[in-house]
């Protein structure tokens, strides 16, 4: 049943109101009867009710987690200005354009307004809400203080989002280096150095070695190119199943990503703050200290963070404090673990695990800057090293002709 519930579609209808006055909309439904039903709980008298026929190119545009922050962003704003839950969904839905959230929208808005609890409304849809986003609803709907609780989690949201953009940017900036320099090399030795070529093979007289070894390369990229470029696509495609369908790889890789200069420190700051982020929101929503770290465990995005978080919750669980726990695995910068003791020993550990996230996360955002300076005039230096050494290995034999004529 709760995979039908999840298998909503949009139906076009046409009717009647109480008064008599002819309207039309859309509305979503898992089927044509469950829609029609719902029409005449609204007091509407349909006449004629059919699927909304799908675009013949395109269709919905995906719903990305930045849509979701923002969502719950919208929902906590207008819950806090005492608009009802049903209507705010009503709201919201009104002003997207996404037509694939606005169906998600209203998916979760009619089970609600059929008397489903928000989290179980959310629950049907799990590729779009995690355990944790619905754990944290839930707490805040048997508290009383759902628009208190949405503010948190669009909070955690919003924050979350905007660290993975700026360790995405540092990912992608050495990989564009990469790319860039592989091209243009490219690009040189296949139509660049072959019309040298034929103009050397007039001198009569021995290539300089660089020169020699040049053309050599460019012959053997002219013959194998698409070798080379199934090569690349090849590994990169490998890498990623490899990662996907094996645990251990896949951990092998996180373990060793994080040694690597620059981008690893990177990465290592943004579990502590992602670590801090998510403790503090669940911490603070009621959840006990226990269960959160089951949470925050899968949330950090690296195997190494895990696996420490695991043996963290063990040693929690059997009463060690939690700073002393993460003093132990060695792998929590000291201010963390200070920052964490002095809130066990306050009493306000979601305070300070928020300290410690915001901390972290600005120390991303500066690494980042600072990386994407650095990575600015290497990009330059490197194309340069390149193309200047292509052209000097294509002018050396003219060069050496200019003396001996001289």
């Amino acid at each position: 049943m709760a995979e039908k519930a999840q298998k909503l579609e949009s139906y076009v209808w046409e009717g009647k109101d109480r008064k008599g006055n002819k309207s039309k909309g859309e509305l979503t439904g898992s089927n044509l009867a469950l829609v029609k039903a719902q029409l005449r709980k609204q007091g509407i008298i349909p006449d004629k009710v059919k699927k909304k026929p799908k675009p013949l190119f395109g269709g919905s545009k995906k719903i990305t987690p930045f849509d979701i922050a923002m969502l719950t962003r919208q929902l906590a704003t207008m819950m806090k200005a005492g608009v009802p839950l049903v209507q705010s969904f009503d709201i919201v839905a009104d002003g997207l354009e996404n037509k694939g959230l606005q169906e998600l929208v209203m998916s979760i808005r009619n089970d609600i307004s059929s008397g489903t609890s928000f989290a179980g409304a959310l629950r049907k849809h799990p590729k779009y809400f995690d355990d944790l986003y619905c754990n944290l609803v839930d707490s805040g709907e048997k508290a009383g203080a759902l628009e208190a609780m949405l503010d948190r989690i669009a909070t955690y949201l919003e924050k979350t989002e905007l660290l993975k953009k700026k360790v995405k940017k540092a990912m992608t900036y050495p990989i564009a280096v990469i790319v860039v320099a592989i091209i243009v090399t490219a690009i040189l030795l296949v139509k660049v150095v072959p019309q040298f070529e034929s103009l050397f093979q007039g001198f009569g007289a021995e290539l300089p070695v660089f020169t020699q070894f040049v053309v050599e390369l460019s012959e053997w990229l002219q013959s194998w190119w698409f070798v080379v470029l199934l090569g690349i696509v090849g590994t990169i495609f490998l890498f990623k199943e490899a990662k996907r369908r094996s645990q251990k790889f896949s951990d092998l890789v996180d373990k060793y990503v994080l040694k690597l200069p620059v981008v690893g420190e990177i990465l290592d700051k943004s579990a502590v703050a992602k670590f801090g982020r998510v403790l503090s929101t669940t911490f603070a929503a009621g959840v006990p200290l226990v269960d959160a770290l089951d949470s925050v465990a899968g949330a950090t995005g690296n195997a190494v963070y895990r696996d420490a978080i695991d043996r963290i919750k063990n040693d929690v669980s059997s009463g060690t404090q939690l700073q002393a726990s993460m003093r132990q695995q060695d792998i929590f910068p000291v201010m963390a673990v200070q920052l964490t003791a002095i809130g066990e020993e306050s009493g306000n550990l979601d305070e300070m695990l928020a300290k410690v996230a915001e901390h972290y996360e600005a120390v991303v955002d500066d690494m980042v800057d600072n990386l994407t300076a650095l990575m600015e005039p290497m990009i330059m230096a490197v194309l340069g090293v390149l193309v200047g050494g292509l052209i000097i290995a294509m002018y050396l034999p003219i060069f050496q002709m200019g003396q001996v004529v001289g």
